[in-house]
């Protein structure tokens, strides 16, 4: 039986209870009604003949013609209305005695007509009690049908509304029950519905929804295995040690490498907290708490490797339901940490520093002899040098002069990177510092025809920085803005003067930086991946940049947009 079909038989069933119970009522209601309309009817009328007479028997003793045609049409009316038994009887005693008082005029006649009278007057009185008591019966009567009709009713009702809901709202719940279990990826959930076609159906479509939602969900798990499998394949054999957590700071994953440097197997860390982990290996602590740049010393084999941390959130797509409207969001599913090992810059970093720490001291003494054989040569009581002679002399003397220069520059360079920096900060000029920088990579920017662009305001004052070092860093920027421009291009350099500070901002139109390596630009070691087109550096060119800048309370940045080129800038106080 359809749905529809039975709606429309529960509220005819509760239409055809309405019209019993009102019908019962009607009947009920009709009795009580005809049983005092009998009462009025009937019995009041024969008291009202009844009682018009005997006033006038009381009024002038049927002495006048008036009276006795009045008396004679109350009587024929009585005679009418006879409706209790014996009252016929009594009407035709009272015509007797009528006809013989008005024959005779003897008063014992009209003593039997009073008498008559009050025999109908008492024949309708008791009717009327007794019809009044089977009235009060009637309606008792009718009450307690009334009453058993609505007590039968109300439970057949009652009934009904207990059980006919049960047809509709049942199939309903089993069907919110079977989604909510769909909701939480149970896909072997199915529904069973019998009688109702249209729930039979829906059944049918739920079952065949979760059965292609299961078969999806089978392929798509093999799928996931077989990416996961891959994906760890890859982790595996990473040349880095990668750690992974997840939300709650368990370890997901250890590839080799990690495995070798936290001397922890994989099997017996993998769903454990690091907190958990933390009085087996104190290093994998320190690698997951490390908030700052600084290279993680570890010994293995008996060596001191260098170790640089890099942390990645895992963001995952995540729907919000609003109340109106979706929203999509990213929620945190974990980290993954690698350790890069950079021992090798390491090795190469201090062999770098060593040999221009020694290099430049080893320079000094053969660039004093010189310096001292020159002086000497100038000496008048020697010999007098011709012309010629002594420009060759001052020409050595400019060339030694350049050298300890150059000297002094390797010897910065190699404090800069043991980390013992001495500064010389004095009012410089930012135009001398700029055409410094200019000349030293203008052998640089003619081989590859880059045209550099000046932008400076007219008047530029004076600033507080040493002189060298500043111009060590806009060198450096410029070398790296040639480095990444293509042949025939330009760079934008310009000076830009804003409240106490003086800006320096050089720009080139290579392919630029991506977001994700900004932040890691400054750092010790540091390499934007290539495209194998531009030969990357060492990673510490920006670095020591950075540090330069910044001892001298200065600050430094980049702006970059991929395909738009990058733009690097520093800022030093001006003199007041």
């Amino acid at each position: 039986m359809k749905l529809k079909t039975k709606l429309r038989l529960g509220i005819g069933f509760l239409f055809v209870i309405l019209l019993s119970f009102g019908a019962i009522s009607l009947y009920q209601i009709n009795r009580i009604s005809e049983s005092t309309v009998l009462i009025l009817k009937d019995n009041n009328h024969s008291l009202q003949y009844a009682k018009e007479m005997r006033l006038l028997i009381d009024g002038d003793s049927l002495q006048q013609a008036t009276s006795i045609s009045r008396f004679k049409d109350l009587l024929e009316k009585e005679k009418q209305n006879i409706t209790e038994p014996g009252e016929k009887e009594v009407v035709l005693q009272l015509y007797k005695a009528l006809e013989l008082f008005l024959a005779t005029g003897n008063n014992n006649q009209l003593a039997q007509i009073k008498s008559a009278i009050y025999q109908i007057e008492d024949l309708n009185m008791q009717a009327i009690v007794s019809k009044s008591q089977l009235s009060e019966k009637t309606v008792a009567h009718s009450t307690l049908y009334l009453g058993l009709a609505a007590f039968i009713f109300f439970i057949i009702l009652f009934t009904f509304i207990l059980s006919f809901p049960g047809f509709i709202a049942n199939p309903l719940a089993l069907l919110l029950d079977g989604i909510r279990e769909i909701g939480k990826k149970n896909y072997k959930q199915r529904l069973h519905f019998k009688g109702t076609e249209e729930f039979a159906q829906l059944a049918i479509a739920f079952n065949d929804m979760a059965r292609k939602l299961d078969s999806w969900e089978s392929s798509n798990v093999a799928e996931l295995k077989s990416e996961k499998l891959r994906i760890e394949t890859i982790i595996e054999q990473m040349q880095d040690a990668v750690i992974g957590t997840d939300e709650d700071g368990k370890i997901i994953f250890l590839n080799r490498l990690a495995s070798e440097v936290l001397n922890l197997e994989e099997r017996s860390v993998t769903g454990k907290t690091v907190e958990e982990l933390s009085s087996k290996s104190h290093l994998l602590k320190t690698i997951v708490t490390k908030t700052d740049d600084q290279l993680i010393e570890i010994v293995l084999n008996n060596k001191p490797n260098y170790f640089s941390l890099e942390t990645n959130q895992i963001a995952i797509p995540q729907i919000l339901d609003g109340e109106q409207t979706l929203s999509f969001a990213k929620r945190t599913a974990g980290k993954v940490f690698i350790l890069k090992n950079v021992t090798n810059f390491k090795e190469l970093d201090q062999a770098k520093t060593n040999f221009m720490a020694t290099i430049s001291h080893e320079l000094k003494t053969p660039i004093a002899s010189i310096k001292m054989s020159l002086k000497l040569l100038e000496d008048s009581r020697i010999g007098e040098l011709n012309t010629e002679q002594h420009h060759m002399v001052n020409h050595i003397q400019d060339d030694a002069n350049r050298l300890l220069k150059i000297t002094a520059e390797l010897l910065d360079l190699a404090q800069v990177e043991t980390g013992n920096i001495q500064l010389n900060v004095i009012q410089s000029n930012a135009l001398e510092i700029l055409d410094y920088a200019i000349n030293a990579v203008k052998l640089q920017t003619q081989q590859k025809e880059i045209k550099i662009n000046v932008d400076i305001p007219k008047q530029l004052p004076m600033l507080w920085a040493d002189q060298e070092k500043t111009a060590w860093v806009l060198i450096n920027f410029l070398n790296n803005a040639i480095r990444y421009s293509g042949a025939h291009s330009k760079i934008d350099i310009s000076v830009i003067l804003s409240d106490q500070w003086l800006t320096f901002k050089v720009k080139d139109y290579g392919k630029g930086i991506a977001e994700q390596y900004k932040s890691d630009l400054f750092k010790r070691y540091f390499q934007v991946p290539t495209d194998g087109q531009h030969k990357s550096g060492s990673g510490l060119g920006l670095s020591i940049s950075k540090d330069f800048i910044e001892a001298q309370q200065g600050k430094i940045w980049v702006e970059s947009e991929l395909g738009e080129g990058s733009c690097f800038s520093f800022s030093l106080p001006i003199v007041k």
